[in-house]
């Protein structure tokens, strides 16, 4: 088994994340990463359209239009089939990792329901006005809230969220097609069942199916990772993910190969050190990423690309607002955001001196930004 260090780590997730050989289409990023951080929307459409467009990573060729399209035809959504946050999924996923995650998160979520008085007969009032009202082209947010409101269900103080999350839960709605800075909300079954391909969906699954899918395609596109890494990621247990990677180990054991670090066991795509002695050249390069990017948020130790003084600078405060990061051989150098100013697009802020090929990279990597 072989030896990582953090920077190799680092560069392997590079390249299984797509960022160096874009997938050809927004669908098929999302559909092989499984869950991208959604949190976002502007962020997570530029996230897509890094990894999407079948050109080197930074060559400008993955476009926010391509992946608004893939919302406007129905083969992606954005909903929380996970932890309680939002990610953006191929529309024939969402249904099995609900499946899956959604009885925990509810639970979990309950207490905070029945806090702000939205017990069942309101619920299911709620889950009736969304049905007749979202039918069709959906609403936005507002317009949605607004339909609530007019038929007296209360949606202040936090009650409002709390409705479009657990209906979100329960497979009866999500966020499709773009409407102007976000997205509208439209039924989930009749949105992805009349705008979505076949070809790649699955069905329903037994609960054992569908964590060992889950995990194989973490890992394999999230890899190098750990099995705490996809337990974080997941919020599912650690017992029943092992007795899933024990499975894989036994049934899928070409996909996958394991490697050591740092005391930490990690599994990644099988041949995944082979295609990096192809590409290492390009995971070492420049790159700039969004705020709420997979590379960051995709696992629970961050070391590779932070230390924690620096997530601290992507992260000021902890208020959960993540920046965008400079990135140089897959670890941060430092946060980025766009600037009205025409001859500097990005403004950076380095953690320390900026690296000499970021310097000189920063042109051409402010021109390429997705638009």
């Amino acid at each position: 088994m072989q030896s990582l260090t953090p920077e190799r780590v680092a560069r392997l997730r590079l390249l299984a994340q797509g960022l160096i050989d874009p997938w050809p289409t927004p669908e098929e990023a999302a559909r092989s990463l499984v869950c991208t951080q959604g949190q976002d929307y502007s962020g997570s459409t530029v996230s897509l359209a890094l990894r999407s467009g079948g050109a080197d990573a930074g060559s400008g060729t993955g476009s926010v239009a391509a992946v608004r399209q893939a919302y406007g035809s129905g083969l992606l959504v954005r909903s929380w089939p996970m932890r309680g946050t939002l990610f953006v999924v191929a529309s024939e996923d969402l249904g099995w990792i609900l499946d899956l995650t959604s009885p925990g998160i509810l639970r979990a979520t309950g207490r905070r329901r029945r806090e702000l008085g939205l017990e069942a007969a309101t619920l299911a009032a709620a889950e009736a006005i969304a049905v007749r009202e979202l039918s069709g082209a959906g609403l936005t947010r507002a317009g949605l809230l607004e339909a609530w409101t007019r038929e007296g269900i209360a949606v202040d103080a936090g009650r409002g969220y709390h409705l479009i999350f657990f209906l979100a839960l329960t497979g009866v709605l999500c966020f499709g097609p773009t409407e102007g800075k976000g997205q509208r909300i439209v039924l989930a079954e009749e949105w992805i069942g009349s705008n979505r391909t076949s070809a790649h969906a699955p069905g329903p699954r037994p609960r054992d199916e569908a964590l060992r899918e889950l995990l194989l395609r973490y890992l394999r596109s999230h890899g190098p990772a750990t099995l705490e890494d996809f337990c974080w990621w997941s919020k599912l247990g650690k017992t029943e993910a092992r007795a899933a990677l024990r499975e894989i180990e036994g049934e899928a054991q070409d996909q996958l190969e394991g490697a050591e670090g740092g005391g930490r066991e990690y599994w990644m795509a099988a041949g995944l050190p082979d295609r990096h002695a192809d590409r290492a050249r390009a995971t070492a390069a420049p790159l700039l990423l969004p705020g709420f990017d997979e590379i960051v948020l995709g696992y629970r130790d961050r070391s590779a690309v932070l230390t924690q003084a620096e997530e601290a600078r992507v992260v000021p405060g902890g208020n959960g607002v993540f920046k965008g990061t400079v990135l140089h051989r897959g670890h941060a150098v430092g946060t980025w955001k766009r600037s009205t100013r025409r001859e500097r697009p990005v403004e950076v802020e380095p953690f320390g001196v900026l690296p000499g090929p970021v310097q000189t990279a920063m042109p051409r990597l402010s021109a390429a930004l997705p638009s």
